[in-house]
């Protein structure tokens, strides 16, 4: 397998950031928004209905599989707990006083992921329990595209492990379990629907940041993704976070709650807009030696004070395993939308609102 012999003339459609539409003769926003020849299977109404169908059915075997319980989390925090997540570092979370607590500032949460295993030493979760939650939040600074929102619905989860446990087969094992609800989902989908064919393979496959830049050296992260992703449908790709041997990294990852050799995004191959689609990403946690290494690497070993991250230097919270995964791209992967405007309610550029509604296409 080589990027020679994946690479196709007749690509058309990725998102902004990651394909030249230019280059493919794609070019106009009209051509982004609306795949040629696409026309939802769904009315409004028929999609709402739709949307809870897959929720629901998503989240209870999720639960059942990775031994989960649902519980309530919050939609901000405070921003010296250091529990927020910072994400690339650059994103900018959104903010707000509070009049009755005069001078005190909170933060909306930008993911759960601190947050999830402290609350598992809060209440009471043994080894091999999980939580999972609704997490809502405010991505001010997105790039929005077919696929990315200001506003990002995902299920947050986290599961206790033990030290033992943190290696690369629980964290293969887990993608496994992960892997198998979506394809479960995707079959339930197919019989309540007609229209939507199965085209998850039945295996993922596994790969690393390393081995997938020495398969494609000469291409852009995204670009690799997408070449994998098409040659095997559905992806687990390992080790996001640290620099490559072209001294970058393959992708973001804060250097305070996934273990950057630990952990991984599920991609899959979505012929409606003809991209890779990342649906979830996970990691086994930081622990003492990890998080102390990583803050190193990243630059900001002050944050090492934070009351989070002393939790976890200190080894006052459990090793755990977790990860999100995000509500409306599973809802729009299984649905077969071409925009994540048609499962989710945002907002949008002007010019968007204008070609999605010459193109026909139904924005919630």
């Amino acid at each position: 397998l080589t990027g020679g012999n994946l690479i196709e003339s007749n690509i058309r459609y990725g998102t902004v950031r990651s394909i030249n539409y230019e280059r493919y003769g794609y070019n106009t926003m009209a051509d982004q928004l609306v795949p040629r020849g696409y026309k939802s299977q769904l009315n409004l109404y028929e999609t709402q209905v739709a949307i809870k169908t897959v929720k629901d059915f998503f989240q209870t075997l999720l639960a059942e599989r990775l031994h989960l319980l649902r519980v309530s989390a919050p939609l901000f925090v405070a921003p010296e707990s250091g529990m927020n997540d910072n994400l690339n570092g650059v994103e900018r979370p959104v903010n707000f006083d509070i009049k009755e607590q005069e001078g005190r500032e909170a933060e909306i949460v930008q993911s759960l992921a601190k947050w999830k295993r402290y609350a598992l030493r809060k209440y009471g979760f043994s080894v091999g329990e999980g939580l999972y939650t609704d997490m809502s939040a405010i991505r001010r600074d997105e790039i929005t595209d077919n696929i990315h929102s200001i506003y990002v619905d995902q299920w947050d989860w986290e599961k206790i492990i033990t030290r033992e446990d943190r290696n690369l087969d629980t964290l293969k094992e887990t993608v496994r379990t992960v892997y198998k609800v979506l394809r479960k989902t995707e079959k339930y989908m197919s019989i309540h629907y007609d229209y939507i064919e199965e085209i998850l393979p039945h295996d993922i496959f596994f790969i690393t940041t390393r081995e997938l830049e020495e398969m494609f050296p000469d291409y852009t992260p995204k670009e690799r993704e997408y070449y994998i992703a098409k040659a095997k449908g559905a992806v687990c790709i390992m080790q996001i976070g640290d620099v490559l041997e072209s001294g970058e990294p393959h992708d973001g990852r804060a250097p305070d709650y996934d273990d950057w050799a630990l952990n991984a995004d599920i991609v899959v191959y979505y012929p409606v807009l003809d991209i890779a689609l990342e649906l979830s990403s996970m990691g086994i946690r930081v622990d003492r030696e990890a998080l102390l290494s990583q803050l190193e690497k990243a630059g900001c070993t002050e944050r090492a004070q934070l009351p989070f991250q002393k939790s976890v230097l200190d080894e006052t919270v459990p090793f755990t395993i977790g990860g999100g995964i995000g509500q409306s791209r599973i809802c729009m992967f299984f649905l077969r939308k071409a925009h994540i405007g048609e499962v989710q309610c945002s907002l949008w550029p002007e010019e968007v609102m204008c070609e999605a509604e010459k193109e026909g296409l139904q924005l919630l």
